[in-house]
């Protein structure tokens, strides 16, 4: 059998939060919790711009199927020659 380390009940979240009160203060939770939404949300934009970035730039090389039919102009240039 496999144990399921994150299978949380009620009575272990209410010790989690208390021992996270003890370490940190009540507080100091508020402003941890506002630092991490404020890191959260630029780690989000901060991927939105990269996939934005990604569709904008146009692919550089030419596909599979391009470069096979020059190949096949080529060679038929060749031929006629």
């Amino acid at each position: 059998m496999i144990p399921c380390f994150l299978n949380f009940g009620t009575g272990e979240l209410i010790i989690i939060f208390f021992a996270i009160i003890l370490l940190f203060g009540a507080k100091r939770i508020p402003e941890l919790a506002r630092s991490m939404g404020k890191g959260i949300s630029m780690f989000k934009q901060g991927m939105n711009e990269a996939v934005d970035q990604i569709k904008e730039t146009p692919d550089a090389k030419p596909s599979s199927a391009d470069s096979a039919s020059d190949n096949t102009q080529t060679k038929n240039e060749a031929d006629r020659k």
